[in-house]
């Protein structure tokens, strides 16, 4: 019987348009917390604190946002061997792209073009004023807020600035849902990573893959919402599984 690695790339031998799905798991080793997990960040705090309406309304839900946002490490963190093996294995030419639910920008630090990288959840590496729409890097904000401002505001117009992540309550952005839409469209098998495959409309980008009939490869640690569709599950941390599977591909 085949070792999941080699059952993985027996499964995609022949297919030239593999999708690429991300969660917050390719990620945990670049020392960014998921959401959902045991230690992750809802463990430790209320997500309906943090929706688009409270944050609208309240000073104080904003302040607490920055200070999360400043504390997060997610500005800091650096890509690991997952992300890096990712952008291997698009550089070859052989992937339809990547739909990401993460906002930490690390597909892009690790190579990928922001052509190839849909990112359904938005980026916070970046900052948005609500009412001039002015944008800068969220550093250059969480410098403010280390320097003692707790809601900074826009220094051009006044306005409100938020990190350019969907919050709840907010829709996904049109336009990359577009783009993955055709991403998914042209797939011809998908690689999902480090996502519970829990979380729709989302979830449903791999589903959509497998109902056209193409095969799905889950790696993750631990069980997801999608296990029982999947050709092959490799329960392992992404960082260790993804250059091993993208070797096995045939490529260096």
């Amino acid at each position: 019987m085949d070792d999941p690695i080699t059952a993985a790339a027996r499964v995609f031998a022949g297919r030239s348009r593999l999708l690429i799905f991300t969660g917050a798991g390719i990620s945990t080793e670049s020392g960014i917390p998921d959401f959902r997990g045991p230690n992750g960040l809802w463990a430790r705090i209320d997500p309906a604190e943090f929706t688009i309406d409270r944050y609208l309304a309240s000073r104080k839900t904003r302040a607490a946002s920055w200070r999360m946002r400043a504390d997060s490490g997610t500005l800091d963190a650096q890509p690991n061997d997952g992300h890096r093996a990712v952008t291997a294995l698009w550089r070859t030419g052989r992937t339809a792209g990547c739909i990401t639910q993460n906002i930490d920008g690390l597909h892009q630090k690790a190579g990928l073009p922001p052509a190839a990288v849909v990112e359904l959840h938005g980026n916070a590496t970046q900052t948005e004023c609500l009412s001039c729409r002015r944008r800068q890097p969220t550093a250059a904000i969480a410098a403010r807020v280390a320097a003692g401002e707790a809601d900074p505001p826009c220094r051009d117009c006044g306005g409100i600035l938020k990190i350019r992540v969907v919050l709840f309550g907010e829709l996904l952005p049109e336009d990359e849902l577009d783009r993955a839409a055709e991403m998914t469209a042209v797939a011809d098998g998908v690689i999902a990573i480090g996502s519970t495959l829990s979380v729709y409309p989302a979830a449903g980008i791999p589903l959509e893959v497998v109902g056209r009939g193409h095969p799905l490869v889950i790696i993750n640690q631990g069980p997801t919402e999608l296990d029982d569709l999947a050709e092959v599950i490799i329960d392992e941390p992404a960082g260790t599984a993804l250059p091993r599977l993208v070797a096995a591909l045939g490529v260096d």
